[in-house]
């Protein structure tokens, strides 16, 4: 690993969007505009008013119809949202995006007769129809489109919150996205973005870290009342909907979106809850390595070796390839052309959007990886995740557009999936217990938040969503108290949250851009605990099981696409066999500083 801090080697890591579009203004996104509008108005004089009376054969050729105009609808959009996320602070892309977002609108508009006159074909006549041979491909599409039944409205109605999605949701998502890309945080004098900031929080230097902390708290209190505003017209907004549509829970969309139960869901949640007290047991182990005498938030991230090295980028896409190409062959033939290719953009720059996030974009082209590379071990295994995801689009897209797709709970399998190889990859090469120690912790400080961290977060989400709608519009003051109330919990007396940390809630993008997703990521993780058992249970024939999951994408039931690997998830024990496995790395990293006398620093 190189000893440079200046560089990561990433600074020239740069997707190449041409196979979707040479540039803003290429002519074929204005050719693709004019065969969009002609293909759905086709559309539309085929099929309006006729989908009850077609045939197995004419339903099969109308879902191609349809699947062609929504890959079309996918590449361009795709192209606009890229585009724009790695530089939020463009004005001409940002006008780019808003005008795919509604020309999508306008288009949904035309389209959405479609799936509605689907659910007012008789249940029995639905049955013969995906039963038959000529809809087999499909059937999975068509069943669960159903359960949409007793929520949809009528095309008028569909058509106008479709219309107004485009100045309400997507509209506020935008500016928060915005907001935080344009926003500069200083520390020690440096102006420097929310994505560099962030970073200075897994620094071995304490000091650093709490001025990090300092700065970001500075920065989010500065942007609190956009933020707080943001955060209450979303929660409204997505009240209304929940209302016209007859959800009874701010979750239930999401439920029904994953294809999960309500009750695996709460099942999920209650595990991880009764599994709080081992957090707290492992950051009081981290407090003693640490030789801290109390941990407090900005620790929790903290390499417990101070001479953690940088690691470049050919070092770490070399781990990345090395790992999943180990695992399987094929699998690492498809990682290597995201890097051959210039699939991903990796460099952090001024107005690029925080995070990480793998972009499926159309299935006639080729998924993207987006991330912001800072050499720290935790943007290897941030790597391996959004791969993960890129290898599952790569491989699910011969589904097809309506079934490529997967449910956010099974999305993040072979995210997590991907990031448990590079781990046991790196931790059998090393041959110090120090250094074992050191990357185990590193890897249970990423379970934890994964998996603990995440329900915390769904328990703020969760209390937000029902203050907001029993209660009203919501302070500064009131989103940060449910929020350090959700996260005393999950902490208990283990890390002292100070009063900065009741601002932190203001700048996770997933209770905007997705209510409702961060349970998928405890879900992701302990179904890959589950399925990286079987593996070495019985690696033989695994990889080939493992690589059809991921093709199925979407086209069948959660449960039963991972049945295929030995796993069932609606087990009544299944959610505590993982948090046991988690609690195994802890006994694991506490006999390991035994041996060591917590001599790891």
């Amino acid at each position: 690993m190189s000893n440079k801090k200046n560089s990561s080697g990433a600074e020239q890591i740069f997707w190449d969007l041409s196979d979707l579009y040479s540039a803003p203004n290429d002519p074929k996104l204005k050719d693709d505009k004019a065969v969009l509008l002609s293909k759905t108005q086709a559309f539309r004089d085929a099929y309006k008013e006729k989908v009850a009376d077609l045939d197995a054969n004419a339903l099969s050729k109308a879902l191609t119809d349809y699947e062609t105009i929504l890959d079309i609808i996918q590449k361009m959009g795709s192209y606009a949202y890229l585009n724009w996320s790695t530089n939020t602070e463009d004005a001409e892309l940002g006008k780019l995006l808003q005008e795919m977002n509604e020309f999508s609108s306008e288009l949904s508009q035309q389209l959405v007769f479609f799936d509605l006159e689907w659910l007012k074909v008789e249940d029995d006549q639905a049955q013969k129809l995906y039963d038959s041979e000529e809809l087999a491909h499909y059937r999975h599409y068509l069943k669960s489109a159903r359960k949409y039944k007793d929520h949809m409205l009528s095309e008028e109605q569909e058509q106008l919150l479709s219309a107004k999605s485009v100045t309400g949701k997507s509209a506020w998502v935008r500016y928060f996205d915005e907001t935080l890309g344009a926003a500069r945080f200083d520390f020690r004098g440096e102006s420097v973005t929310e994505q560099e900031v962030l970073s200075k929080l897994s620094d071995p230097d304490r000091a650093i870290r709490k001025d990090a902390a300092e700065s970001l708290t500075k920065g989010l209190k500065e942007l609190s009342r956009s933020l707080t505003f943001i955060f209450n017209t979303l929660l409204f907004d997505k009240s209304t909907n929940d209302k016209f549509r007859n959800y009874p829970d701010w979750i239930t969309s999401r439920n029904l979106s994953n294809e999960i139960k309500d009750e695996t869901v709460e099942a999920l949640v209650q595990a991880v809850k009764d599994g709080y007290p081992i957090v707290q047991r492992y950051y009081k182990l981290k407090a003693r390595l640490l030789k801290l005498d109390k941990l407090y938030d900005y620790d929790r991230y903290a390499p417990i070796m101070k001479s953690e090295a940088q690691i470049q980028w050919s070092e770490a896409k070399q781990m990345v390839l090395d790992a999943y190409t180990e695992f399987d062959e094929g699998m690492g033939q498809i990682t290597a052309k995201f890097f051959d290719n210039n699939w991903i953009d990796a460099a952090i720059r001024p107005g690029k959007r925080g995070g990480a996030y793998s972009a499926s974009t159309a299935v006639s082209v080729h998924p993207y990886v987006f991330m912001n590379y800072d050499g720290k071990i935790r943007d290897v295994q941030t790597l391996a995740h959004e791969l993960g995801h890129g290898v599952h689009q790569y491989l699910s897209a011969q589904q097809g557009v309506l079934q490529s797709g997967t449910p956010l709970t099974t999305a993040e399998t072979a995210s997590v999936f991907g990031e448990m190889l590079v781990f046991q990859r790196l931790k059998k090469n090393l041959n110090s217990d120090k250094e074992k120690l050191a990357l185990l912790i590193g890897k249970i400080d990423d379970t934890i938040a994964t998996v603990f961290r995440q329900i915390s977060m769904n328990r703020f989400e969760d209390a937000i969503h029902k203050a907001r709608r029993e209660q009203g519009e919501l302070t500064k003051e009131g989103f940060g108290k449910l929020w350090m109330q959700t996260q005393t919990e999950l902490y208990g007396d283990s890390v002292q949250l100070t009063e900065n940390y009741a601002s932190w809630w203001s700048y996770i993008p997933h209770f905007l851009h997705s209510p409702g997703y961060v349970y998928a990521y405890a879900f992701g993780e302990l179904l890959v605990l589950a399925l990286y058992e079987k593996y070495l249970e019985k690696p033989e024939g695994f990889s080939e099981n493992y690589i059809e999951i991921l093709k199925a994408g979407g086209s069948d039931l959660p449960e039963n696409i991972v049945s295929k690997a030995g796993v069932d998830i609606n087990s009544p024990d299944f959610w505590s066999k993982g948090i046991k496995s988690i609690e195994l790395m802890i006994d694991e990293a506490e006999q390991l500083a035994k041996a060591l006398n917590f001599e790891v620093n």
